[in-house]
């Protein structure tokens, strides 16, 4: 075998004995070799190959599937700005914890900084946002036996590395690999990695790492008056005191609904504010939550199961790595609290009732509703992928928690790109149905997402898309006051123009519009791949979401 053969055929089965079962691909040459060889391993039935031709889009697919499923996947590219695509994802990897292996093929190292073609400074390219990364030698001639040991050394490292295996904190990691000519395996017909190629013995992996004990302390003792926040992230919370969830936290079927309308300038919380707020996870969806903690008159703390841990505004006093959540024997006036607890609870279904009261009074559907009402409407077991902008918001202002759904949004740096792919990902693991609540720019920023070429897996994927002609979150923000109206169109509102059924269409997956909650029901119940799209206005929708919150605050103060 030439070197780079040789170098990509152990690589590649070095992946696979440390778990991996899907690898995506963005097309290329310098990448050949390794290409060939997942190829290779799709053929023997050990891999499930993904072909992208956009490497920002291979890039967020990698990261649903390994997002829904735990395990690291990695994505290959060739040199140059391909290897560059990937940052966003990376990013979002990095932030959300992800096991994502960026694979970016390189010139050798003479022919780097000389002009060559395709060449970037590609071996620290994402700088701080991966747990590891590896200039890969190049693989040479005549070092087989030292090579092999040093080449699936490093592909173990990696995939310990990525899983967070010893330090309990999963995310990206980077191998930049460097290949000289030839780069085509040419006619060697070698079939076995035998000899001095050869793995450990019975597949297993050249260094496997045993899960990192817990050495974090505990929160066992929750305080009267204690609130619980979940934000984005895996740590669920079993505990009696509130919860206030946001849609991607594993705490979320357990939530008050609407938690967060909870938590406006009303008297309601004046009443029954808390004295201890309790963190679990990373929240980044709602102001009110943040102005609660920067409240010094809150108790703070964080439990994380990561050794980084979240504090926006700077107001934890404690850090804990589980939260057992028992009230203990100091827990004070235990009535007391009883009532308090009650009370969140009566208070969420008051505003739960008035908000339903005014989406139901709409005589067409809103993207406000389209949040309620495709919670409702999901059967039992289904994953959810939220869109970060509107829609991910509203399913946290208004939408019933479900515990029986899987719920998925990029929220580590909160992009709204690639989503179409991180759900196509994600749905492909997830094996049962799927759908995903995304805005119409969301949508038109990853159109290439639906592009699923000739014999790749197709997703039982259902998209939802509430079309309001543009960036419709601007309308709801300080951007959409009217002493901003001039600039707003033009620099916020940005409509596309575009019919977004058609496009879905053009693009190979099945369409429709609905305007009804019948027709809702009726299209969700169709099976993917299909795109569901529901023309909404942005300034009636920023006049439901005031209306919305008054609504709220009105029956709290009943």
């Amino acid at each position: 075998m030439n070197p780079s053969t040789a170098f990509a055929r152990v690589l590649v089965d070095e992946l696979l004995r440390g778990g991996v079962t899907d690898a995506v691909l963005a097309p290329g040459s310098r990448s050949a070799p390794v290409a060939l060889a997942l190829a290779a391993a799709e053929r023997d039935g050990r891999l499930r190959l993904h072909v992208r031709i956009d490497e920002r889009t291979a890039s967020f697919l990698a990261l649903g599937l390994a997002r829904a499923s735990g395990r690291p996947v990695p994505v290959l590219t060739t040199s140059g700005t391909a290897a560059a695509h990937l940052h966003a994802a990376v990013l979002e990897a990095d932030a959300a914890g992800v096991p994502l292996l960026a694979l970016t093929a390189d010139r050798p190292p003479e022919l780097r900084s000389t002009g060559a073609n395709q060449t970037i400074e590609q071996a620290q390219l994402y700088g701080g946002a991966v747990r590891w990364a590896a200039d890969v030698g190049v693989p040479e001639s005549g070092r087989e036996a030292v090579q092999n040991r040093y080449w699936r050394s490093l592909t173990a490292k990696a995939l310990v590395t990525a899983l967070g295996a010893l330090s309990g904190d999963p995310g990206p990691v980077h191998l930049n690999l460097a290949l000289r000519d030839p780069l085509m395996p040419g006619d060697d017909g070698v079939a076995e990695l035998d000899g001095p190629w050869a793995g450990r013995p019975d597949g297993a992996p050249w260094t496997a790492a045993d899960p990192a004990p817990d050495h974090g302390a505990t929160v066992d003792r929750l305080a009267p008056r204690t609130l619980v926040i979940g934000g984005d992230g895996p740590l669920d919370a079993d505990v009696d005191r509130p919860v206030v969830a946001e849609p991607s936290s594993a705490s979320w079927g357990r939530s008050l609904r609407g938690g967060v309308l909870l938590l406006g300038d009303h008297g309601w919380l004046a009443a029954h504010r808390p004295d201890h707020v309790v963190v679990v996870g990373r929240p980044t969806l709602s102001r009110p939550v943040n102005a609660l903690l920067a409240d010094p008159a809150v108790t703070v703390a964080t439990v994380s199961a990561v050794p980084r841990w979240a504090d926006a505004v700077r107001s934890s006093t404690r850090v804990a790595s589980t939260l057992a959540g028992a009230t203990g024997d100091d827990a004070g006036d235990e009535a007391g609290d009883e009532a308090w607890v009650r009370a969140w609870s009566e208070a969420a279904d008051r505003a739960g009732a008035a908000v339903d009261a005014v989406l139901d009074a709409a005589p067409e559907l809103t993207a406000a509703r389209l949040a309620r009402d495709v919670v409702a409407a999901l059967p039992s077991g289904a994953l959810l992928v939220l869109g970060s902008s509107t829609p991910v918001r509203d399913v946290d202002r208004l939408a019933v928690p479900r515990a029986d759904l899987t719920v998925v949004a990029n929220r580590g740096v909160a992009g709204i790109d690639g989503t179409i792919s991180t759900a196509i990902g994600a749905a492909l693991v997830h094996g049962g149905p799927a759908f995903a609540l995304l805005g119409d720019l969301t949508f038109l920023h990853d159109l290439t997402g639906l592009l699923t070429g000739e014999g790749e897996p197709v997703p039982d994927l259902t998209v939802v898309v509430p079309d309001n002609d543009g960036g419709g979150i601007f309308a709801q923000l300080e951007p959409g006051e009217d002493r901003y109206a001039d600039g707003y169109r033009r620099v916020f509102g940005t409509p596309h123009g575009r019919d977004l059924v058609a496009v879905a269409t053009a693009l190979g997956w099945a369409a429709t519009r609905v305007a009804t909650a019948e027709e809702l029901t009726d299209a969700l119940g169709l099976g993917g791949p299909r795109v569901v799209v529901v023309r909404t206005d942005q300034r009636a929708e920023a006049a439901l979401a005031r209306d919305l919150r008054a609504a709220a605050s009105r029956a709290l103060s009943e």
